[in-house]
């Protein structure tokens, strides 16, 4: 059976069709260093924005990063994948780039995230219907975020920053709380010994009783050491046990010895992985990331196997600028079964590339976007300017710590940062 030449197919559905995809990298200010077990994100987030555009000139967004390193040139060598591809075709457009056998020669999981974002941008933009209206409608509008606590090395020009002890972590929750409404507060541990983050939780615990926490080490931690943290910490608010330590038979084995439930963004992320977990019973809550699973719709369709077999779902953040955050927001506002505050990053960045600026955390919510698509524009000023800070400044080593150069991240981790050492 022949394939129809492109000039036989109606005049709208060729002005449909992708004819280029552009990608510009930014580097986005921190308000302060975040350290973490495997390194730090050093003063900034590198970010790429992804354009897909059509015969018509209509232009859909998308985005990834994370790790301190650029993606353009992998976005623009899918370019000749993408070259008159329909974007409602979201499902071919998941075999043409993540083709299980081709595919396993790069990362394409994340690249296509990006791309897909961009084609949901721009059929719900040519449709007017929003990106949680192709998931099956809204849910609710306002999706609950927490705060994220990270100690922070002290930025060298403004001087914010330089949490490590308990009262330093309390203070800084607080004033997340009172800037944005936070009700639930997730450290990030991992960095210094296990007895310092039980220390610095049971701390914040005190300080917010009616507030939920979490904890999370990033899977630093043995599983004898994580059954230690676990057991210490029994009986506080916590919502879940985040990768206390690595991998699926690890999480597996702590679920023995603890009646808090766990959770994980890191060891299930991808279809195989979640159906080993549901099998075994390894992990109760999955943190879905619209990047780490592919794009919006994959996180959504793992949601809805979640939902199936009622294990929790929450949405996980990995360094977010407003269009991701966009994605994240609509997959919040479609999954029924979101009974945790999603992870977000953004407080922690100082701008955006959208026009308006950051978008509002109140009351510890963000608003679903009510525009077609994702429901977000590109500020071209800002995006100008972050990409020409990126030139300036370029990218940097995720898993490295600038303070430590010999220094690098082995799991188990027994190589503890000292929370009394001074910092520059």
């Amino acid at each position: 059976m022949s394939i129809r030449a492109e000039t036989d197919l109606p005049a709208q559905r060729r002005a449909d069709r992708v004819v280029d995809v552009r990608a510009t990298t930014v580097a986005m200010p921190l308000e302060a260093p975040l350290r973490h077990v495997s390194g730090g994100h050093w003063g900034r987030f590198i970010r790429t924005i992804v354009e897909v555009e059509t015969a018509d000139g209509l232009i859909g967004l998308g985005e990834l990063g994370g790790g301190g390193e650029a993606a353009e040139a992998a976005v623009r060598g899918l370019k000749p994948y993408l070259l008159g591809h329909d974007p409602r075709e979201t499902e071919q457009l998941r075999w043409k780039i993540m083709n299980p056998v081709a595919s396993l020669y790069n990362n394409r999981l994340q690249l296509h995230a990006a791309l897909e974002f961009a084609c949901l941008d721009l059929v719900g933009r040519r449709s007017g219907l929003r990106a949680c209206d192709l998931l099956g409608g809204a849910l609710r509008e306002q999706v609950p975020f927490a705060s994220y606590l990270f100690y922070r090395d002290r930025d060298p020009q403004t001087g914010v920053g330089g949490e490590v002890m308990p009262d330093q972590m309390v203070e800084h929750a607080r004033a997340l709380k009172r800037q944005y409404g936070f009700t639930t507060h997730k450290l990030k541990g991992g960095l210094f010994p296990p007895d310092h983050d039980i220390e610095v939780y049971r701390a914040l615990a005190a300080a917010f009783p009616g507030d939920q926490l979490r904890l999370d080490p990033n899977g630093a931690w043995s599983v004898e050491e994580a059954v230690r943290a676990a057991q210490a910490i029994e009986g506080l608010n916590t919502d879940y046990l985040e990768d206390f330590t690595y991998g699926l038979e690890g999480m597996r084995r702590l679920r023995h010895f603890v009646r808090t439930p766990t959770a994980t963004n890191i060891v299930v992320v991808n279809f195989e992985q979640l159906a080993a977990c549901i099998r075994t019973e390894a992990v109760d809550v999955i943190l879905l990331d619209t990047t780490f699973w592919g794009g919006l719709r994959q996180a959504h369709k793992a949601g809805q196997v979640l939902e199936t077999f009622q294990w929790g779902a929450s949405v996980h953040s990995s360094g977010e600028l407003g269009i991701q955050l966009a994605t994240m927001l609509h997959l919040g506002a479609a999954l029924p079964n979101l009974r945790f505050a999603a992870d977000a990053h953004y407080h922690h960045v100082l701008d955006d590339v959208i026009v308006g600026g950051k978008m509002e955390c109140r009351d510890g919510c963000f608003t679903v976007p009510g525009g077609p698509g994702l429901g977000v524009e590109l500020d071209r000023g800002k995006l100008a300017e972050y990409a020409e800070l990126y030139r300036e400044v370029g990218g940097y080593t995720y898993d490295r710590d600038p303070q430590r150069p010999d220094w690098y991240a082995i799991f188990p981790n027994d190589r503890y940062a000292d929370p009394r050492e001074p910092r520059r």
